[in-house]
């Protein structure tokens, strides 16, 4: 799977807002949710698919964080290709 991805230290209560030119799955994640994510293993996280912008998710706890953008079709499935959207990634410190 291709993604956008991002690592950010960040504090509780910040948000992480996006903005995308199409529908996306967006997940802010801890470092260790990110490994599973990549190795295709179970892991949690924040966000879902999200197909109106901008989409804010707030920071649970202060630390680093990782931020994946993929594109999404109808069901919420991700594609095999890098995405070629628009997108841009901006944090509001709580």
């Amino acid at each position: 799977m291709k993604f956008i991805h991002q690592r950010e230290h960040l504090s509780q209560g910040d948000w992480v807002i996006i903005e995308s030119s199409q529908a996306c799955n967006i997940r802010l994640m801890t470092d260790g949710n990110f490994r599973s994510f990549k190795n295709g293993g179970r892991h949690t996280y924040h966000g879902g698919a999200f197909d109106r912008f901008p989409a804010k998710i707030q920071v649970p706890s202060t630390g680093y964080w990782n931020i994946t953008l993929d594109t999404v079709t109808r069901r919420a499935i991700s594609v095999t290709r890098k995405p070629s959207m628009q997108y841009s990634i901006r944090f509001k410190r709580g």
